[in-house]
């Protein structure tokens, strides 16, 4: 079967995953693109291995510039490009949709956005996210991601999106341990995203207005209706209307775990890192970033 698409995934010691991801984009990939981080597991070799091709970059800023790095210095040859990351999967409904429906694509479309299914536990969380709907196919050459420290899109130069009926599976293998330390690290670039949304320290929010397509609108106007909310009780707030109004009760005691650590506990970590820069820095931005500097080694720029 021919194939249209080349696949680009982005690596730091994956060893759970790896293989899994290349083997899964090799079936509607004519390559499968891996850029890692210099990990220091056997992630290359298993990635090797699966038949994937490998390239080294060190991680500098944000998950935006490794992957606008990656798509400079692989040679991708299809008409297509899709993003992936390594814990991410397709469905065997959606490989057969993309298949089927890749080569006869208008010429006025540049990108497909695809339906995140999300795994926690080993349990499909059906309930209060679900679906998260994600511009993660895109034309050679007319897509790249924009530059945040959260919440990065993929933007495309021209042409319009589609939407593709079937889901993608994002499920990490990982313990809880490893998930509660992934979402602290996160917290400080959430509470960045904040700081810029609000002091403008690093400019990227000030595009938040521009057209980047209704699915990636959507989610900015959300978030920054959620900032305007009380610090520290928006996350209560928030876990209230997933694990409530979005029924996510009914996944039993997983979509409690998840719905609380996601929804309210990770949440409530930015609103701390929010509320303990605000404390020592003011409204200061200079101060800012001198202090994300010193305690977080993050260096904004002038």
């Amino acid at each position: 079967m021919q194939k249209f698409i080349d696949t680009i995934i982005l690596t730091y010691n994956e060893h759970l995953h790896i293989r899994r991801a290349v083997e899964n984009a090799k079936r509607i990939s004519n390559n499968v693109f891996v850029l890692d981080s210099f990990s220091t597991d056997d992630t290359v070799a298993l990635a090797l291995a699966a038949g994937a091709t490998v390239l080294q970059n060190p991680w500098h800023n944000n998950y935006a510039d490794q992957l606008n790095w990656g798509l400079e210095h692989f040679n991708f040859t299809s008409p297509w490009i899709m993003r992936l990351d390594a814990d991410e999967f397709l469905t065997e409904e959606l490989i057969e949709e993309i298949n089927f429906k890749i080569n006869s694509i208008d010429e006025n479309i540049s990108g497909i956005i695809l339906k995140r299914r999300y795994y926690f536990m080993g349990k499909w969380v059906n309930h209060g996210i679900y679906p998260v709907k994600l511009l993660r196919i895109f034309r050679t050459g007319k897509g790249v991601c924009e530059s945040r420290w959260m919440d990065e899109h993929i933007v495309l130069s021209e042409g319009k999106t589609i939407e593709f009926t079937y889901d993608f599976i994002d499920e990490n293998l990982n313990t809880i341990n490893w998930w509660t330390g992934k979402h602290n690290n996160y917290a400080i670039r959430e509470a960045i995203d904040y700081l810029d949304i609000t002091y403008n320290i690093c400019g990227y929010s000030e595009n938040d207005k521009d057209d980047k397509g209704a699915q990636a609108n959507k989610k900015r106007d959300a978030k920054h209706r959620y900032y305007k909310l009380p610090i520290f009780i928006r996350p209560f707030l928030y876990f209230l209307y997933r694990y409530f109004i979005k029924r996510g009760f009914v996944e039993g005691k997983v979509g409690l775990i998840f719905n609380f650590l996601q929804g309210y506990w990770y949440r409530f970590l930015v609103d701390c890192q929010i509320f303990e820069i605000e404390r020592n820095c003011g409204h200061d931005k200079k101060k800012i970033k001198q202090y994300l500097l010193t305690n977080y080694k993050i260096n904004i720029g002038e």
